[in-house]
């Protein structure tokens, strides 16, 4: 009987708990979890400078418990890496901007529309998105800045 490989892909530039729900979440639909980081140069293209490189974050996911394996995703055609992982379904994290019918015919013109594409659901959590980390850290810092400035101003009077 052959194992169900399930793929999952993303950036994890700051890993959080929303990342760990995602995982687990794709995990339980086979027995072998490979996850896709995505590169530098793809990061860089659709959303920003990676905090840290594609090498960091490939091993930090690795080390997750729900990952069988962690590797980095083609610089050229993400379907290079499909290709290569050979998945049996691949697991679309619920914020990822890909589309399932559009990245199911995508796979179809390809000769890989046995690959069965789920979108896993959303675990609200306070952290759950680097953006709102970020966020938190700006807010926490200018609310810093602020009382600083307030003690100082306080000290002069």
């Amino acid at each position: 009987m052959s194992k169900t490989r399930v793929m999952a892909g993303g950036t994890f530039d700051l890993l959080h708990l929303g990342h760990l729900h995602y995982l687990q979440e794709a995990k339980e639909l086979g027995d072998e979890l490979v996850v896709v980081i995505a590169c530098d140069k793809t990061v860089r293209e659709h959303k920003h400078e990676p905090l840290m490189d594609e090498e960091v974050r490939r091993e930090m996911v690795g080390a997750l418990k729900p990952v069988d394996e962690a590797i980095v995703g083609s610089e050229e055609d993400k379907f290079d890496t499909v290709e290569e992982v050979d998945p049996d379904i691949i697991a679309l994290g619920y914020d990822q901007r890909h589309a399932e019918k559009e990245l199911k015919e995508d796979l179809r013109v390809r000769g890989m529309d046995d690959i069965e594409v789920k979108r896993l659901s959303h675990h609200s959590h306070e952290l759950d998105s680097t953006r709102y980390i970020i966020r938190k850290i700006i807010d926490w810092y200018s609310m810093k800045k602020e009382l600083e400035k307030a003690e100082e101003e306080e000290e002069e009077e």
